[in-house]
């Protein structure tokens, strides 16, 4: 991979999670990358920079890292609303996961924070990535991390697998 034309946006409000993170980033070569010490500064970034992938906290103030995700979600400016987000957090309860998944997250990073798994999820978010859906609720990154072949149902939903009759076993 070609690190060295990502751009990338460190979204925290400790200043030493920055560093660390973009010590990594620098390791494997990315030479563009832009800093926030909150959400709201982020967005302001976002506004003035092109930016690739975004590495963001879960925990800041005033502006967490989920609200943020909402709020470049519902951008009207595709480059902002579509760019991939990857969360990171020492909070890695299925709550929280789940919450920012249903923000519209990309991928998710637990915290202590390795250089192999920055480098997974940045690859993961570059090499491989879902497609976006739009419905009255939510808009980000396909959230089914699987795709079952054999689904019978046009949707893909539990209520939409065909109804089986238990006592003679048939569709």
């Amino acid at each position: 991979m070609r690190y060295d034309l990502l751009s990338i946006l460190l979204v925290d409000d400790n200043q030493h999670m920055r560093m660390l993170l973009g010590e990594i980033l620098r390791a494997v070569g990315v030479k563009r990358l832009h800093e926030a010490s909150d959400g709201a500064q982020g967005l302001q970034v976002m506004k003035t920079q092109a930016i690739d992938i975004v590495m963001t906290d879960l925990s800041m103030v005033p502006l967490d890292g989920i609200d943020f995700v909402r709020l470049l979600r519902k951008s009207k400016e595709t480059t902002i609303s579509m760019v991939p987000v990857i969360m990171i957090t020492g909070h890695s309860t299925i709550t929280r996961v789940n919450e920012a998944r249903d923000a519209g997250v990309n991928e998710f990073l637990t915290k202590p924070l390795t250089a192999r798994g920055v480098i997974e999820r940045i690859t993961l978010v570059v090499d491989h990535p879902r497609p976006f859906v739009r419905s009255a609720t939510y808009f980000g990154p396909d959230r089914r991390r699987h795709v079952k072949s054999n689904w019978a149902g046009p949707f893909r939903r539990a209520s939409d697998a065909p109804q089986r009759n238990v006592a003679t076993q048939e569709i």
